[in-house]
């Protein structure tokens, strides 16, 4: 399948660098009923669902996994996206170019220059496609402790933020608290699963009252959600893995859901994924614990779920092919022509929308 299928001009201006407040006060796109688009608010949602219905959310933790360092004169920006071990990761770097094997990044803040940091990483390996390896110089234990007090939020790209200047004053904006959603829980995400930042206790509990179920599964979603797809056909595109659980509980809720004739909603891309990856092909739903890279692209028949809640995405990525999947390429064309002529707000802090699954087995 050609990728410029999925192709649309978006004005840099419909790209939101920060969110809404309060959260549940982002528009909500609604396609949930075949054939008719409306206009509404987040805080909207409980209206469209029924009791019985259940919302499965991903529970993973974004950690502060964009590093600021230095090499020498040489100023680099990492993004962690893959462990390997304690104190190994996979990151994509800025300026890696000059990098090589053995060369030392010292990371640095606002308040810490690298000259002053004990926190650096030596370079391992280099590779084509999959970034560099680093491994940092302090124990697994320390680690987690060294990332909270060097790292950042990992933004998506097209979220512009100032580099940190040593000794300077540095304002890390709200994004700590933005790029997380209310029920975050498990540690382990280097980008967030932004269909659920729209969500406030207030619409949970809204939700809980009407009678709809929730269910919680973990993806630990991984920076390879940015990249874009670079070739010219679908079939040539290879995902990253990330890693995934679903629990028996959570399995047994949506079966039974499942049988009794009633709606399973993902909230997020990264829980469809998931979803879908463990779902046998009867559309049963098994305890989960590994690796996924499933990539969706219509033609697809899904298994597991009926509707999804999610942000809009950028041209040509596997997001927006997602979407075609579940609701039809020449609808999602039309929404988004929609959602651009009135002014929604795109990507991680953009709005939102609800789509009807119609290509189920």
């Amino acid at each position: 399948m050609k990728v410029d299928i999925f192709d649309f001009d978006l004005p840099r201006e419909c790209i939101a660098s920060e969110p809404v407040h309060p959260r549940d006060t982002s528009r909500l796109l609604d396609l949930s009923e075949e054939g008719k688009i409306s206009d509404r608010r987040f805080y909207e949602l409980p209206d469209l669902l029924n009791e019985g219905d259940v919302l499965v959310f991903n529970d993973t933790k974004v950690i502060p996994a964009r590093l600021y360092g230095a090499r020498g004169e040489a100023l680099v920006e990492l993004t962690l996206y893959r462990p390997v071990d304690g104190i190994q990761w996979m990151a994509f770097i800025k300026n890696s170019k000059r990098l090589k094997p053995n060369d030392v990044i010292k990371f640095y803040t606002d308040t810490v220059s690298a000259e002053q940091s004990d926190f650096a990483a030596v370079v391992i390996e280099k590779t084509a496609e999959d970034g560099v390896l680093v491994s940092f110089n302090c124990s697994p234990s320390e680690l987690g402790r060294k990332l909270e007090q060097f790292g950042f939020m990992p933004l998506p790209p097209y979220i512009k933020r100032e580099r940190p200047q040593p000794n300077s004053l540095w304002h890390r904006f709200n994004d700590n608290e933005n790029y997380q959603t209310v029920y975050a829980r498990h540690e382990g995400a280097v980008a967030a699963p932004t269909a659920g930042l729209h969500f406030t206790e207030d619409v949970l509990q809204k939700l809980r009252d009407k009678g709809v179920r929730e269910v919680f599964l973990t993806l630990h979603v991984g920076a390879g959600t940015f990249l874009p797809v670079k070739t010219d056909d679908t079939k040539d595109h290879k995902m990253h893995a990330e890693y995934g659980v679903i629990t028996q509980d959570a399995a047994d809720i949506i079966n039974e859901a499942k049988r009794n004739g009633k709606r399973v909603i993902a909230v997020g891309t990264t829980s469809l994924r998931l979803l879908e990856t463990a779902a046998d092909n009867h559309g049963i739903l098994r305890p989960y614990a590994d690796e996924t890279d499933i990539f969706i692209t219509p033609g697809y028949k899904f298994k597991a779920i009926d509707m999804l809640i999610t942000n809009f995405h950028l041209p040509k990525s596997t997001l927006f092919m997602l979407v075609c999947a579940v609701a039809g390429t020449e609808r999602m064309q039309h929404a988004y022509r929609h959602a651009i002529e009135n002014g929604y707000r795109f990507y991680s802090y953009g709005d939102s929308s609800i789509l009807k699954c119609v290509n189920k087995i």
